[in-house]
């Protein structure tokens, strides 16, 4: 009996070794590969073409050697507006799926608080941040929001542990200013609390000085997950004078000559195929030659600022680069860098409502002190339309001018590569998931599902597409639609430019949308449409009300926005139809006594 107990006793303690030992080298292994850390770095309304690794005329030498070590994509899809692609990066979910089907700014009320309308992340959404949290990821933001205008909806209450949070969809570079009627002020939150700016901000700084902050100060035990969506290059376009001084005369040529430049551009990087057509221009563009020599003063400084405000923030991720690498962290952190749209085509001198915004708050547009404090710069639709180019028009619309945008991943154990085939903004989130081993699945109750493709087989060489040759992919906001399938595509686009028929094209020997197959390929058409009718009634989306202008809706936004903000303009109002109306009577009276005096 004795001898069985020693027996026994040595097998335990063989047991409890080698459990101690495996346990043990768990954690060894633990320690010597760490989580990776993540950073995320969005653009705003950056076009495919305007870095340098794309062929952009802006110095952008962070960004373009983040892409030189990862992978560069080509053939990268956002939505043609800002919430709904940052929503579907953040989650994972097609943008009708997470309450942000369009934008606040264009929401007409016939689809005000429906589901996927709501304007807020709806019940059962969960962020990369709520993901990563619940596995021991700290996780910060600082930069432009745009998920919800109100406290309670500010990236606290969706997992990040601190923020610092525009909720606006824009505001001032320079100051804690609004951009457009629609606001009254630029509500900054951190951590769900209103926030004041520092006296020295600049948006681009801030953004990378209070994550540094944040860096330093949070639990360093942990891995960190890192969003910085940048301002840059949303209007109001605004860039330090030193850096603006650099691109003095570069866009001298118009936007006739950039266009040109760019498609020449896109053919030798092989964003598009040899003798691609160029793009269509939008409705109503003016030919550079059509500008005054003074208008063409003004507009190319516009280009100038933006081109600045580019370098800016590059020069600013670069101090995120230099931080991460002087504090070891460089080597085990990933990259991701994309915008969420094509660039923005509004004005600031051909619209009544904002120039009379402009002189009420004290903006200018002028050529005196551009880029500055107080000014308003933008660019415009004629250099939007380039900056766009190898794609066909802008922001707003779902052509590829729209939707088609740089796309960079590099980090641990990924070569240097170029991915030629297609992904979609839904698709950064379920990556980064699959990369660190976290659940792509939705263990949460309750939680909707992530709808994206890991792209992780394409990143590491296993697979070469993430989606199959005629798997089908949509992207729909606010009426303006895209349906891809293999080499074709078909988009519709509404008003003001837009016309609501559907259009078909093959977008891999014509990325330009030049030549319309509605006409020479009516099955196919017919085909499609109905795959996109399957894919509205699946996700929820709304038809547009008969006649929406997107231009028309964001006007009248404003309009009801600024009477809220400004309730003394009632006053003002009123004061102009009683005058109006006092004039007309005394000019009616005076016209009666003048009939009947050549009546007598």
């Amino acid at each position: 009996m004795q001898k069985a107990w020693i027996i026994f006793a040595i097998g335990l303690l063989a047991l409890v070794s080698v459990t101690d030992g495996d346990a043990a080298a768990t954690k060894a292994a633990e320690k010597a590969a760490p989580r990776p850390n993540i950073v995320v770095i969005l653009a705003d309304d950056a076009g495919l073409m305007d870095f340098g690794a794309y062929g952009g005329e802006a110095h952008t030498p962070n960004i373009d050697a983040l892409t030189a070590r990862g992978a560069m994509f080509t053939q990268f899809r956002a939505s043609p507006l800002c919430s709904p692609s940052r929503a579907m990066l953040l989650t994972g979910m097609d943008n009708h799926l997470t309450g942000f089907a369009t934008i606040p700014e264009v929401l007409p009320s016939e689809q005000r608080g429906k589901p996927g309308y709501s304007m807020a992340l709806e019940p059962g959404v969960l962020t990369l941040a709520d993901r990563l949290r619940g596995i021991g990821y700290r996780t910060l933001m600082v930069g432009k929001w745009h998920l919800g205008e109100k406290a309670e909806a500010m990236p606290q209450a969706h997992g990040f542990d601190r923020s610092f949070a525009l909720a606006a969809s824009g505001a001032d570079n320079w100051e804690k200013r609004p951009y457009i009627p629609y606001y009254k002020d630029a509500p900054w939150y951190e951590d769900g609390v209103e926030a004041d700016l520092p006296d020295d901000f600049y948006s681009s700084k801030f953004v990378v000085d209070k994550m540094i902050d944040y860096l330093r100060t949070t639990d360093k035990s942990k891995p960190f997950f890192a969003y910085l969506p940048f301002q840059a290059i949303h209007i109001p376009v605004q860039a330090p004078a030193g850096v603006i001084a650099k691109y003095k005369g570069r866009y001298d040529a118009g936007w006739d000559v950039l266009r040109r430049e760019r498609q020449r551009r896109a053919e030798a990087l092989g964003l598009v195929p040899p003798g691609a057509a160029m793009a269509d221009l939008p409705p109503g563009y003016r030919h550079w030659t059509d500008l005054s020599a003074e208008d063409r003063v003004l507009y190319a400084a516009r280009m100038e600022v933006q081109a600045a405000m580019l370098e800016t923030m590059d020069r600013n991720v670069g101090r995120l680069i230099a931080h991460l690498k002087a504090s070891g962290q460089y080597d085990n952190t990933i990259f991701v860098f994309a915008s969420d749209n094509g660039p923005e085509p509004s004005r600031g001198d051909d619209n009544h409502l904002l120039r009379a915004w402009h002189r009420l708050v004290g903006y200018h547009v002028g050529l005196n002190g551009m880029g500055g404090r107080r000014s308003w710069g933008f660019i415009g639709p004629e250099w939007a339309a380039a900056t766009a180019t190898p794609g066909a028009w802008f922001k707003f619309y779902a052509t590829e001018g729209g939707v088609r945008v740089p796309l960079v991943i590099a980090g641990p154990g990924i070569a240097a590569t170029r991915i030629d085939t297609p992904a979609m903004m839904t698709d950064i989130a379920p990556t980064l998931l699959e990369w660190i081993g976290a659940p792509i699945g939705d263990a949460a109750k309750g939680a909707r599902p992530i709808t994206g493709r890991s792209l992780l087989p394409v990143l590491t060489g296993k697979a070469t597409s993430t989606y199959a040759k005629d798997e089908v992919r949509v992207i729909e906001v606010s009426g303006n639609t895209a349906l891809y399938k293999g080499d074709f595509k078909i988009t519709r686009s509404v008003l003001p430019l837009g016309d609501g028929r559907w259009r078909l094209f093959d977008v891999a020997s014509d990325p330009g949308e030049s030549t319309n197959l509605a006409i020479a390929r009516p099955q196919l058409l017919t085909a499609m449409v109905a795959e996109y009718d399957a894919y509205a009634a699946r996700m929820g989306v709304l038809a547009m009300p008969e006649g929406y202008d997107s231009a028309a809706q964001t006007t009248w936004n404003n309009i009801s926005h600024m009477l809220e903000n400004y309730p003394w303009l009632y006053g003002v109002m009123a004061g102009m139809v009683m005058l109006t109306g006092a004039v007309v009577w005394r000019l009616f009276k005076a016209l009666r006594r003048s009939f009947r005096r050549t009546a007598a």
